[in-house]
């Protein structure tokens, strides 16, 4: 196994790790905060906007089963990546499309990704999501984890969550689990 992580922030960290717990490759998926100005924000104040950071998701995959350029393409399937601080109802910077890397090769591979996204898509929106050095994560409360799992009946998740996982499970079913 090749083991490598990325953070990608998606919009509701709910929906994010939601979305890449059900694919092949992926080891582990955990929603925290990254990309901001303070050490262990909370959930409150990150949603309150004080924080600067994004509700992302750190996903630790095989890159042998799963590739990095495979992530992103569901990735950019599974959000509104040329929305500027917004995904659904979720308005703020912390819910705005970003890739936290973690070396230099897949900030490269994620600026080829995107470039070819907007090359091939000249109609259409560009992507706007920020592609950012991972300095920090700081997991989110324990009530985030596996909250989709623990809550599939609130109406967020019937609401926003459902639909997304319908979307992937049609468009990538030979990549699931």
């Amino acid at each position: 196994m090749k083991m490598e992580t990325v953070v990608f922030g998606g919009g509701c960290f709910w929906c994010t790790e939601a979305v890449f717990k059900m694919l092949k490759g992926v080891v582990s998926v955990e929603p925290g905060y990254a990309g901001g100005k303070i050490k262990n924000p909370t959930y409150e104040q990150v949603v309150n906007g004080f924080t600067g950071h994004a509700e992302a998701a750190r996903i630790e995959y095989d890159a042998d089963t799963i590739p990095l350029e495979t992530l992103l393409t569901v990735f950019f399937a599974s959000h509104d990546p040329t929305s500027v601080n917004k995904q659904d109802y979720d308005v703020g910077d912390m819910y705005r499309s970003v890739i936290f890397y973690v070396n230099l090769n897949q900030r490269e591979i994620c600026e080829k990704f995107i470039a070819d996204i907007n090359a091939s898509n000249q109609l259409g929106k560009p992507i706007v999501t920020a592609i950012e050095p991972l300095t920090e994560f700081y997991p989110a409360e324990e009530y985030h984890k596996n909250y989709y799992e623990n809550n599939k009946q609130q109406g967020y998740c019937q609401v926003i969550i459902n639909p997304k996982l319908k979307k992937v499970q049609e468009k990538f079913a030979k990549l699931l689990r």
